[in-house]
């Protein structure tokens, strides 16, 4: 499992630099608390983004935004509210994206999916 988080580190960090060099600033890398974590807490403009990294070598079972469930949804919204009453942030405009990585003939693509949920 150490290789497998060591991975997901890396495309977490890819997918923040991919977002940054889009405009975004990020705030937190690994929200964590007892009731979930999310990956990615970022800026988009004015919005405030909760943003969860999935990455796949391959879509044979199925893309990688597809594994983000009802239980996951409900663990980074669990999260997002604890954060936002840590930060005060209630009243701003709030997102949840999916950042979707896929490796394909040696090709790493990226999208980001917003208002994924």
């Amino acid at each position: 499992m150490k290789n497998g988080r060591a991975l997901g580190n890396r495309m977490e960090e890819i997918a923040a630099r991919w977002l940054m060099a889009r405009g975004c600033e990020i705030l937190e890398r690994q929200y964590r608390r007892a009731v979930g974590e999310v990956d990615l807490i970022y800026r988009d403009g004015r919005t405030l983004v909760f943003g969860e990294v999935k990455y796949r070598s391959s879509v044979a079972y199925g893309f990688p935004s597809e594994a983000v469930d009802g239980r996951k949804r409900s663990r980074i919204r669990r999260c997002a509210q604890w954060y936002c009453g840590e930060k005060k942030c209630e009243n701003e405009k709030i997102r949840f994206d999916v950042i979707e990585l896929l490796r394909q003939n040696g090709i790493l693509y990226i999208r980001q999916i917003q208002d994924a949920f």
